[in-house]
């Protein structure tokens, strides 16, 4: 299966692994799946921390590719074509244009997003499919 992270399962999974759910530490640990991580969520890691709206433990933004990286996630850009249809995604009261793009890279590329946000279920009727 191919899995794309929201940003702050990617936080949990360098700095606070016990926020994760069973389910998704053993997805994260089976060999056949491959996991993603969006250049969005780096954006969205570096401007929380450089407002001062985000800590994470023992980590710089600047190191989570790297991190990533080295421990087998793959890293997606955002692409022209999804930045350019980005308007066709439902509108709906969830307003987080991070969140937002997020939904929209992983049903463009038919991916699972791995999230705890229980308000991305409003999604699946237009083909985001979850995990936690």
């Amino acid at each position: 299966m191919n899995y794309l992270l929201d940003t702050h399962t990617l936080i949990w999974v360098f700095s606070e692994k016990e926020k994760l759910s069973s389910r998704v530490v053993n997805t994260l640990s089976e060999a056949n799946n491959a996991f993603f991580i969006s250049a969005i969520s780096f954006w969205e890691i570096a401007l929380k921390f450089s407002s001062g709206k985000l800590g994470i433990k023992g980590i710089l933004p600047e190191e989570l590719p790297n991190l990533s990286l080295e421990i087998g996630f793959k890293t997606i850009s955002l692409s022209p074509e999804e930045s350019s249809t980005y308007n066709n995604l439902v509108r709906t009261n969830h307003k987080d244009p991070f969140d937002r793009m997020l939904i929209w890279q992983a049903i463009q590329r038919n991916l699972i997003l791995i999230t705890k946000d229980d308000d991305l279920n409003q999604y699946k009727s237009v083909g985001l499919k979850t995990l936690w």
